[in-house]
């Protein structure tokens, strides 16, 4: 049985609440989804200066901003499949740059097995996500897995922000792809059904 070991969404009188409040203001979920990209892209050059302390905390951060622009699409009636599709792309691109920017700290210091970690890393995070998107793709809902991006974005930002960025690269690579084993196993059995 997978287990969830995150919150994927804030309790709803909270996202209400963020949703009315930043919404208010004009500013829309596809302006959030873009901005939190951009703090992401800063985490990653933080990584590539060696700035990893700085990194963890901008990329927690502006990782945190995925839990409001869906908030805020629904506040105001902004929700759209576009949006949807924008954002989890963004999400995505966010979370293979961080990823190829340790990678690219790991070359600098001529660590190749580490680099070779979150060359696997980044696979299994895209396939994991490619595996939700072919189950949509087929009708199926999979939120499910043992290692889903909100699960990922934490332990990265704990590597990031203790110094333990080798031995969070090495648990993302093998639990990012057994969850997308898992996720493959669990769709082939939806198509089976």
């Amino acid at each position: 049985m997978p287990i969830n070991l995150l919150p994927t969404r804030l309790p709803k009188n909270v996202q209400d609440g963020i949703g009315r409040s930043v919404g208010g203001v004009g500013i829309t979920p596809n302006m959030i989804s873009l901005f939190g990209f951009g703090g992401n892209l800063g985490a990653a050059w933080l990584i590539a200066q060696d700035e990893l302390l700085w990194a963890g905390l901008v990329y927690l951060f502006f990782s945190a901003l995925d839990l409001v622009d869906g908030a805020v699409a629904r506040a105001t009636g902004l929700a759209s499949p576009f949006g949807g599709v924008f954002d989890a792309v963004l999400d995505r691109s966010s979370e293979a740059i961080v990823l190829a920017a340790c990678a690219w700290y790991f070359a600098e210091r001529g660590e190749q097995i580490q680099v070779a970690m979150t060359s696997a890393a980044i696979f299994g995070s895209i396939a994991v996500s490619y595996m939700r998107a072919r189950a949509e793709v087929v009708g199926l809902s999979m939120r499910e897995g043992l290692f889903r991006r909100q699960e990922r974005v934490a332990l990265l930002t704990i590597g990031l922000l203790f110094n333990g960025l080798t031995v969070i690269v090495g648990l993302l690579a093998v639990l990012a792809n057994i969850t997308a084993l898992q996720r493959f196993w669990m769709l082939r059995s939806g198509l089976r059904d």
